[in-house]
């Protein structure tokens, strides 16, 4: 076991790590007390994620636990260097400062940086983001977090790590030999087939999110398509929370809503053209990061 802690005080622009991970960005995290997506944050609650364990000689799961308290950053977990998988699963290089100096001026994004600052983007593992958000159409941030709970609690492998049995995210393959009416028991519903049928395709091999990498950002968008299930909404979702594409902007109710009241001028009718509009106002190389500050805001009522 590691167990380890670092001053997040040299991080430029802070950092928030219950606002990043409770901000529905990410559904592969859980709280120790459940509370995740509550709007609970009293105290300095424990968040774990159980990663894939291709990262490790035994292929087990990896078990990652941390805790932002007293301006540090506390971990425990199962395998080595602990510090280099949070840097990168939650973009602590990133210089925020930075990013929201490059930001053009707009007052609804100046205030949605200034009420946010320190959340960051993930990076979650590619199939279980792309899982995650073919499960997010028409549900609520803590339904869909609660889909991805009792996927991994009935699919998952398990790991013991300091006393407790822990559940990786589905395997491809696990969750392919799913039926439809066990997946509609777990509440999927009518995304019950389209999860089953995208696991099917990349445990057989036939595509992975993985292969839109390196692909310029539209032309990666519509290779994500491919998927059962997914959209060009959902499709920029995973390029932006796994891929490191920070230039997508999902379009979903609460950025649409701001097109519509704040700016009219980017509705043009189809995705694409939208998307590219909104992208330039909000600075094309980080148009993500500023969608993700946006839609937190207007999600938790800052507006």
């Amino acid at each position: 076991m590691e167990t380890g802690s670092r001053s997040i005080g040299t991080l430029p622009g802070g950092f928030d790590l219950t606002t990043t991970l409770e901000s529905g960005q990410s559904y592969l995290w859980r709280r120790d007390d459940g509370r995740a997506y509550e709007g609970a944050t009293d105290g300095s609650p424990w968040y774990y994620t159980v990663l894939p364990g291709t990262a490790t000689e035994t292929n087990d799961p990896e078990v990652l636990r941390v805790r932002q308290t007293d301006g540090r950053l506390e971990w425990k977990s199962s395998t080595p260097n602990a510090y280099d998988r949070l840097e990168h699963l939650l973009r602590l290089d990133d210089d925020l400062e930075a990013i929201a100096d490059s930001t053009p001026a707009d007052p609804l994004v100046d205030r949605a940086y200034d009420a946010h600052r320190g959340m960051r983007l993930v990076r979650d593992p590619p199939f279980g983001c792309l899982i995650s958000f073919i499960c997010s159409a028409q549900m609520r941030v803590a339904r869909i977090h609660a889909m991805q709970t009792a996927l991994s609690e009935t699919y998952g492998e398990t790991v013991d790590f300091d006393g407790e049995t822990y559940h990786a995210f589905p395997t491809p393959s696990a969750l392919a030999a799913a039926t439809e009416v066990e997946l509609r028991d777990l509440s999927l519903g009518y995304r019950a087939p389209y999860v089953q049928r995208t696991a099917e395709l990349v445990a057989e091999g036939e595509a992975h999110p993985n292969d839109a990498v390196g692909l310029g950002y539209e032309e990666a968008r519509e290779s994500l398509t491919r998927f059962v299930g997914v959209g060009e909404k959902v499709a920029d979702c995973v390029l932006l929370f796994s891929l490191g594409y920070l230039e997508a902007v999902p379009l979903d109710t609460w950025i649409r809503s701001a097109i519509e009241d704040h700016y009219p001028e980017c509705e043009r009718g189809r995705y694409a053209e939208t998307s590219r509009a909104i992208r330039s106002r909000f600075g094309d190389a980080y148009a993500g990061y500023t969608q993700t500050y946006v839609f937190y805001h207007l999600r938790t009522g800052g507006e």
